[in-house]
């Protein structure tokens, strides 16, 4: 998944893009408003982790004027503020959850996985996909008693698919918020069939990968009950 880091402190900033890449996130970084909009205007992003204090704009007015281009990001307010008033409007603008400095990343990570588990409606530790059981956490494919090992792009792919299940995703989208980086039409976009024909033979050694669809001219979707 992408990270946008919107964030004025560097040391803070380059501590938390370095935990979050070890996590196995992408991460950019902005160090002020006018950077955030520029990134904002033409990436996508699957966070927006948003500091309050920038020191060309007000956070909240950054979090209003990116909720006007539409962003699906899921939007995390990190700030020195103890306002509750600021917690309660940047709530209300459509932040999905609020961190006051300090904050442990463990916690900031963990807060993370639990927007995404009510994003996408992920519950269970494991989620079952035909014949196979994944673990997000864990970063695991499980067939019966075996565990089948993915490269971590494999993995990646495997579980953003998962993750946004029966919804088609364009090579596009898919080469931005695994790879970090754009494959238009005219772009060489084989990494992405290489992967996907990866992980059908790999998991296909193991059973049926029916679920992982081919959508021609445009990408591929997982298809779940």
């Amino acid at each position: 998944m992408k990270v946008l880091i919107v964030e004025d402190e560097s040391a803070l900033a380059a501590e938390i893009e370095t935990f979050l890449k070890k996590a196995f996130y992408l991460c950019d970084c902005a160090i002020n408003g006018k950077q955030a909009l520029e990134k904002l205007g033409i990436n996508e992003y699957d966070f927006i982790l948003l500091d309050l204090g920038l020191p060309d704009i007000d956070g909240l007015d950054l979090l209003q004027q990116a909720k006007k281009i539409g962003t699906e990001a899921a939007f995390i307010i990190l700030t020195a503020r103890g306002n509750i008033e600021d917690r309660i409007q940047g709530l209300d603008l459509g932040a999905d959850d609020y961190l006051p400095k300090p904050f442990s990343l463990l916690e900031l990570q963990s807060r993370m996985h639990a927007i995404s588990r009510r994003k996408f409606g992920v519950q269970e530790k494991l989620i079952e996909l035909g014949e196979f059981n994944i673990d997000l956490k864990k970063r695991l494919v499980i067939h019966a008693v075996n565990e089948i090992e993915l490269s971590r792009k494999e993995f990646d792919l495997l579980s953003y698919l998962l993750l946004h299940k029966n919804r088609p995703l364009t090579r596009m989208q898919l080469s931005e918020h695994i790879w970090g980086n754009f494959a238009d039409d005219d772009y060489d976009s084989n990494y992405i069939d290489a992967t996907i024909k990866n992980i059908r033979k790999k998991l296909g050694a193991f059973g049926s990968t029916e679920w992982l669809e081919t959508i021609r001219g445009v990408g591929y979707k997982i298809k779940m009950r």
